[in-house]
């Protein structure tokens, strides 16, 4: 297998953030396959997330965003293990574009299970209704509900949003990301979104 050059492991790095070591173990496990580099790194960095599920966040930081002409503004808790990682840049620059992405998207939630069964109730009426519409018999219309409540959820949960600043990645994973760069558990714990006139 070819040689892992210096400069592939400089622009995996550039490009994910994540430590030279476990850059050149991403390249080594691909191949040399950016893209598949990309991928290990993700993985790995979704397992370190997973193993640190369970600590407690009582440290964090509040941050805030306010969109130019003060008509919209937002603010989100965001909770760490220590003190110490609270005051990060890297923590505090997540906290501030959380906000901001909030600001955008208007989640509904941060998690599924944040979304009132009222909510979810009222959709699932609907896309059955639509669903019978289409003549369909009701195993296939039940599939197409499910399908739907899918694609809503993604849509209106903070956490299975595409990051407004890089579709590609969901939010998320961009939590994720910062776990496993940071080696510490963090949580998006509350939001608020305020707009004149709502």
């Amino acid at each position: 297998m070819a040689e892992i050059s210096a400069k592939l492991v400089k622009d995996l790095r550039d490009k994910t953030g994540a430590g030279m070591m476990d850059c050149k173990e991403a390249l080594t496990a691909s191949g040399g396959d950016m893209v598949k580099a990309v991928e290990f790194l993700r993985k790995k960095g979704l397992a370190t997330a997973q193993k640190r599920a369970g600590r407690a966040t009582s440290e964090g930081a509040i941050a805030s965003y306010i969109h130019m002409g003060s008509k919209l503004g937002v603010m989100v808790e965001v909770n760490s293990e220590t003190d110490f990682v609270a005051k990060n840049q890297q923590f505090q620059e997540f906290a501030k574009n959380i906000a901001m992405h909030i600001a955008a998207s208007n989640p509904l939630g941060i998690r599924t299970e944040d979304v009132s069964p009222e909510i979810v109730a009222k959709e699932r009426e609907i896309y059955i209704a639509q669903a019978r519409e289409t003549g369909k018999p009701e195993k296939v219309i039940e599939k197409i509900v499910e399908g739907k409540l899918k694609k809503f959820f993604e849509d209106n949960c903070l956490l299975n949003q595409p990051y407004v600043r890089n579709p590609d990645i969901t939010v998320g994973d961009l939590l994720n990301d910062l776990v496993a760069k940071i080696g510490e558990h963090i949580s998006i714990k509350r939001f608020v979104r305020f707009q004149v006139g709502e």
